[in-house]
């Protein structure tokens, strides 16, 4: 416990002293978390969850905020916007949150975007549809990249292979169709052809159908944009089909269990993601470095599992709350949202967040790195 306390206060990330001058308005400042820690999207969830119990109790142990303790409120959602939406109202109404992370996928998020809108709530959703944020609402927040800036690097990685003609597939979800609808917007741009575009069900075991429609138009490539099992499901049918092309994926592949469920077949996946699966390697000059090793470090640490993309985005939800409440001389969730829109520089691990009153994201281009899959690990594609 105490070796990751330092670990995170010396990466800067966790620093009780900016946080003296805040207000004391109550014995603890609660803040709530919509998560899906089982279900369908538990491989999301479950890590942002633990991410952010890890932060609160580091913080608190350290001393809280000017000697107030977080009461962090999870809401285990499974993945289910009903629940979504009635643990909101439970967290706004009757718990008097100051703000709420999460939830975990873009579904429930847009379920919860207008009613969180409406209770002037901070949330700070760690879900990557673009569409959580574009337009702006003023209370809505997201940490993973947005979608335009992963179809731009697959485009744009797909223009150095020489590739031109590709087949897109994509879970009808929320964050499936966003991204498909990204591609499509996209594609014109970089000269890119796409022959075919299938959407299937999220709990789908066998895509064998879906993926043959696309090798019968001759794809150069194949693109598949989802959160659910057939990132793995979609390699090792193209792998049976003998479709030897490339396969490109959205951020949403940021986990190496994806990769273990494929097994041989995840072999040469290519995808967009932030810098924290590949952490290790870069160099040390990289200003990012630094804090993503120390979040890797504590986190594995103390669960004894791998970190991925999903637990970073819990993380850096929860610590952009924190950060914000540093600049507030009253803590109350309008002064919280103001505080949010000026955090600049603030280096998380999707990226160095410059958010503004017309970026609630904060992340550029700059903020995902082209990865690969390489002998059953991810690394640099370059």
């Amino acid at each position: 416990m105490k070796k990751s306390i330092v670990i995170l206060l010396t990466a800067g990330l966790i620093l009780s002293s900016i946080f003296t001058g805040c207000k004391k308005e109550a014995d603890t400042i609660k803040i709530g978390a919509l998560f899906a820690v089982t279900g369908g999207a538990s491989f999301l969830g479950a890590p942002e969850a633990k991410s952010a119990e890890m932060v609160v109790e580091e913080l608190n142990a350290a001393g809280g905020i000017d000697g107030r303790m977080i009461e962090l409120i999870i809401k285990d959602t499974a993945g289910n916007p009903e629940k979504a939406i009635s643990f909101t109202k439970q967290l706004i109404e009757e718990d008097k949150v100051l703000a709420i992370i999460g939830p975990s996928t873009s579904g429930e998020t847009m379920q919860i975007k207008d009613l969180c809108e409406s209770y002037k709530t901070p949330l700070i959703s760690a879900a990557a549809a673009e569409a959580i944020v574009d337009p702006v609402a003023s209370y809505v927040f997201k940490t993973p990249q947005k979608d335009s800036y992963v179809a731009k690097w697959i485009f744009s990685t797909m223009n150095e292979m020489g590739i031109k003609t590709i087949g897109v597939v994509g879970a009808n979800t929320g964050f499936g169709n966003a991204g498909l609808g990204q591609l499509e917007k996209y594609a014109p741009e970089f000269g890119i052809e796409i022959a075919a575009m299938e959407t299937y069900d999220s709990a789908a075991t066998d895509l064998t159908a879906v993926l043959t429609k696309l090798k019968a138009r001759g794809v150069e490539a194949v693109v598949n944009w989802s959160i659910v099992p057939a990132q793995s499901i979609v390699p090792k049918n193209m792998k049976q089909l003998g479709m030897e092309v490339p396969l490109f994926q959205s951020h949403g592949f940021g986990n190496i269990k994806y990769v273990e469920a494929a097994g041989a077949a995840a072999e040469g996946i290519i995808f967009p993601a932030g810098r924290l699966l590949v952490a290790e390697k870069l160099d040390d000059s990289h200003p990012q470095k630094a804090n993503l090793v120390h979040y890797k470090t504590a986190y594995e640490e103390k669960y004894g599992e791998a970190v991925s993309t999903f637990g970073g985005h819990g993380y850096d939800a929860i610590m952009l709350v924190l950060e914000a409440l540093k600049n507030v001389d009253e803590i109350n969730r309008t002064s919280v949202r103001d505080a949010l829109e000026k955090i600049s520089g603030f280096p998380g691990t999707g990226g160095v967040f410059n958010m503004t009153v017309s970026d609630h994201n904060g992340l550029d281009m700059n903020s995902l790195e082209m990865l690969t899959v390489r002998n059953g690990q991810f690394d640099l594609l370059k």
